[in-house]
């Protein structure tokens, strides 16, 4: 019997149409990851699934291919309105899932479209009235289409792929589900995605799933993330981390390097400090307006260098090109967050990445509930007697900021903190 991580798309010659093998082809894959072993047979069969897999498996390929396969057994056409419906957390992962699916559809006639919150409502409206075979949607802008556009043709639905359906809940899309769900037809098949399975993510499988679904998931062995990821952490003084961060990334400023804040106001507030030192960074916040996070997005992903600061909206699903470290200057609240980061890196077969976790002493507990989660790290060392000295300008940059200082009211508290770990 062969073994799941040696299966070849070719094995798929005779089982799917020769318009998506030639895509398959000119996008350069050519060995399945397990899941996507694991998962397309049984899809391609008609069966009802629930994935779990680690970040980075490769599980958007895995639903796309089947979805895609669908209707060209049912030689699906515009009139018909919408037969696949694909359910992203975020507006990031939705423009990745899409960007894949065009690809895909090189070789198709299906009409496919993208719906989410800020982008213009009338053009999607213009769009689904014409009718949109496979949509890509984030929850809230589907919802209201399927409430509010009267001729959105989606009664002849026959897929619905659910993503990253954990993080879709964490954010609080709860209602919505449960509204989409009620509305769309139950003659489908349903695929339910997910990094993990909480009770949360159990209790859709029940509201979402017509039938018994196929549990499918790839075995987590002795640890959480993948082989090729090398993990580290350092321990330092609240005093020291800026200098410590501007070193690191100073002295990796020829790699690709992803570095992960807790809040918009310290992405915000590091973006502006680095460019003004010298240190070219660009930075992707839920704060900014849509269009500028998805120029951004973009122009990282086609970078062979450069250093990206964000919050944990770029944290799930997205697919970013051979990223070398990841950056959590600050510690998630929980290990499955840290998880989801640090799938950035190291995605794919036989890739290789970097990760590294700053810690204040006292937060040296975090390391407990990582290694319960079965996430291997190890202290990395680094010599303080190294570190840079960019003080002149950090007093520089902090004269042109002294006015705010003198009226706290225009500072917010984050942005207060910041200021006094520098100065």
């Amino acid at each position: 019997m062969e073994r799941l991580s040696e299966v070849t798309f070719d094995s798929l010659e005779g089982k799917i149409s020769e318009e998506t093998m030639k895509a398959i082809k000119s996008m350069g894959f050519k060995k399945m990851t397990e899941i996507q072993a694991m998962a397309i047979p049984p899809l391609l069969e008609g069966n009802d699934i629930v994935a779990s897999a680690k970040t980075g498996s490769g599980k958007t390929l895995a639903f796309l291919i089947p979805a895609i396969e669908l209707l060209y057994k049912k030689n699906f056409t515009p009139e018909r309105g919408t037969g696949v419906i694909i359910i992203s957390p975020t507006r990031e992962l939705s423009l990745q899932t899409y960007g894949v699916l065009t690809e895909l559809l090189e070789h198709h006639n299906f009409t496919h479209g993208l719906i989410m919150g800020g982008a213009s409502r009338q053009a999607e409206k213009e769009s689904l009235v014409k009718g949109v075979n496979i949509i890509v949607a984030t929850p809230g802008r589907l919802l209201d289409h399927l409430q509010n556009t009267a001729l959105f043709l989606h009664k002849n639905l026959k897929c619905l792929v659910i993503d990253e359906a954990d993080r879709l809940l964490d954010i609080g899309f709860e209602r919505e589900m449960d509204s989409i769900i009620r509305i769309l037809s139950k003659k489908r098949q349903t695929l339910l995605f997910s990094a993990t399975l909480t009770k949360k993510t159990k209790d859709l499988v029940t509201v979402a799933m017509q039938k018994q679904p196929l549990y499918i998931g790839i075995q987590e062995e002795e640890k959480a993330t993948v082989d090729g990821l090398k993990q580290g952490y350092v321990v330092c003084p609240s005093e020291k981390r800026f200098l410590l961060l501007f070193t690191f990334l100073k002295k990796n400023k020829t790699k690709k390097v992803m570095v992960f804040f807790s809040s918009c106001m310290s992405v915000k507030f590091h973006n502006e400090l680095l460019n003004y030192i010298d240190l070219p960074v660009k930075c992707i916040h839920g704060k900014q307006k849509q269009n500028v996070r998805t120029v951004t997005f973009k122009d990282f992903c086609q970078a062979k260098s450069g250093i990206l600061l964000c919050t944990d909206v770029a944290a799930r699903g997205l697919d970013i090109p051979q990223v070398d470290w990841i950056v959590q200057y600050d510690p998630p609240d929980e290990p499955k967050e840290y998880i989801h980061r640090v799938g950035r890196t190291a995605r794919g077969e036989n890739q290789n990445g970097h990760a590294l976790l700053f810690l204040r002493p006292e937060e040296l507990g975090f390391l407990r509930y990582l290694k319960h989660a079965k996430v291997p790290l190890q202290e990395y060392d680094f010599s303080w007697q190294k570190i840079a000295n960019v003080q002149k300008q950090l007093r520089n940059w902090l004269q042109q900021i002294t006015f705010c200082k003198c009226q706290p009211e225009k500072l917010s508290k984050d942005m207060s903190e910041h200021i006094n770990h520098i100065t």
